[in-house]
């Protein structure tokens, strides 16, 4: 049977289709607090949000209105749900040109109270400069960044608080499997500052403990002493600077527990 012949019998009426698809986005970022003299700087992960406007785009009243929100809205005929999450990401954030990854498909009946909607949710974890043009735009009145040990006591709109906990697990292990952590780093960094950055996603022991952790870092194969160079930015007694080198990693490079 060609093709031709199978569309001929194929009948649409058979199968329900999805009253919508949409594009949900969670941007993380990781801000830096300057403690006091002689300490590595308090890092908090972050997470950009908007608040859904009361109207929408056309002037009707807008579903979920005046809840936070994942930045994201319906894909279009034309365009994938990854240029939909790019698209809707400027339209309503004003934050344009940061590198995004599909991390899940959320489609449980009831999710949305306009129908049956399956959204594609993507992430990204970027410096706080990339976002620092943000501005509330489209179905957005504002945009925010929140602390991730606080998010979810928001009131969040739709699944997004599920979807924002499934993000956050990715982050973590994004940050513990892969060395994005230099991206919230000088170029030349204690060991101390590297720690203040693990220890937003998360408590292991071998990452928390200052001695195991000085340790540890020694041991890094993707990791180096800059020859001759040590500060005093972190501690009264000058401390080692170190710098990340580019070499092929395995899982778990900082050997944390799951």
């Amino acid at each position: 049977m060609s093709n031709e012949q199978a569309l001929q019998q194929y009948d649409v009426k058979k199968y329900r289709t999805p009253d919508g698809y949409t594009s949900d986005i969670a941007v993380f970022t990781i801000l830096s607090a300057k403690a006091e003299t002689f300490k590595p700087p308090f890092m908090d992960l972050q997470i950009m949000l908007i608040k859904r406007s009361m109207l929408d785009s056309e002037g009707r009243p807008n579903m979920e209105a005046g809840k936070w929100a994942l930045p994201g809205g319906f894909v279009d005929p034309e365009e994938s749900a990854f240029q939909s999450a790019q698209r809707e990401l400027r339209e309503e954030t004003g934050v344009d040109h940061i590198h995004l990854e599909h991390f899940g498909v959320y489609d449980t009946p009831g999710r949305d109270p306009r129908g049956w909607i399956i959204s594609n949710a993507h992430y990204a974890i970027v410096p706080e400069h990339l976002l620092s043009e943000r501005r509330a735009n489209d179905d957005a009145s504002e945009v925010e960044l929140f602390s991730v040990e606080k998010v979810l006591d928001l009131d969040l709109a739709f699944d997004h608080a599920r979807i924002i906990q499934d993000a956050i697990a990715v982050i973590r292990q994004k940050l513990l499997e892969t060395t994005v952590a230099k991206e919230f780093l000088p170029e030349e960094f204690t060991y101390s500052e590297l720690q203040a950055v693990l220890k937003t996603v998360t408590n292991d022991s071998a990452i928390v403990l200052d001695a195991a952790f000085a340790r540890k870092i020694k041991s890094l194969p993707f990791i180096q002493e800059v020859p001759g160079k040590k500060t005093t930015r972190t501690s009264k007694k000058p401390t080692q600077l170190y710098r990340f080198i580019d070499v092929e990693v395995n899982n778990s490079i900082y050997h944390a527990k799951k």
